[in-house]
C-alpha cells in the first residue's frame, strides 16, 4: 500500500511539472518550425509539404499565378508555390536562402497533373550542385526520383548563376 501512495505521488509530481512545462513553453515561432525540416529525403519532404502544412497553403511565385505556361520536362502548365523562406529569398534577389523549397505543380497540355517537382535547398547536400536535393513525384505523391538528380543537375545548371532557378530572377547578377 506505501509503495502505491508513493507511486501515485511521483506520478502526481511528473505530471504537474509536465503541465506546468506545457503551459510556460515558447509559442511556436517561424524560426523554431525552420529547425524542425526535413532531411533530404523525399518522404520527409512529402510528409512537410503535404500533411505537415499543404504547399498550396503556401505562396505562388510572385507574378505567376495559376497555370502559366510551362516548357518541356515539366510540362505545358504550370503552377509554383513557394514556403516562407523562398519567398524571401525571391524578394531580397540574393539567392536561395537554405530551407528554401519551391514545388512545381506539372500539367499536360489537357491541364491534368502529371507530376509534382520539388527543389529543397539542404545546406552542404550538393555544394557542385547549389545545395539543392530535387524530387519528382506521380500525382499521388509516390516518388519517381530523388537526390542528385543528373537530368535535374545537367537542365537546371545552365541557369547556376540564378541559383539554378528558371522560373524568375532570384540574383542580382
Amino acid at each position: 500500500m506505501k509503495k502505491a501512495v508513493i507511486m501515485l505521488s511521483v506520478v502526481a509530481v511528473v505530471a504537474g511539472f509536465t503541465v506546468a512545462f506545457a503551459i510556460h513553453e515558447a509559442p511556436l515561432t517561424y524560426e523554431s518550425i525552420l529547425r524542425h525540416m526535413p532531411r533530404p529525403s523525399a518522404g520527409d519532404l512529402r510528409y512537410h509539404m503535404t500533411i505537415h502544412k499543404s504547399y498550396r497553403e503556401w505562396a505562388e511565385w510572385p507574378g505567376k499565378g495559376k497555370m502559366y505556361k510551362g516548357r518541356e520536362p515539366h510540362g505545358a502548365f504550370l503552377t509554383t508555390y513557394v514556403n516562407e523562406t523562398a519567398l524571401d529569398s525571391i524578394k531580397k534577389a540574393k539567392g536561395m536562402a537554405e530551407h528554401s523549397i519551391i514545388v512545381k505543380e506539372n500539367y499536360d497540355p489537357g491541364k491534368k497533373l502529371t507530376a509534382v517537382t520539388v527543389m529543397y535547398k539542404v545546406k552542404a547536400y550538393n555544394p557542385e550542385g547549389g545545395d539543392w536535393f530535387w524530387v519528382k513525384y506521380d500525382p499521388d505523391f509516390n516518388v519517381l526520383g530523388e537526390g542528385k538528380i543528373k537530368a535535374c543537375l545537367d537542365c537546371h545548371g545552365t541557369v547556376k548563376d540564378n541559383d539554378y532557378i528558371f522560373t524568375g530572377k532570384v540574383t542580382e547578377k
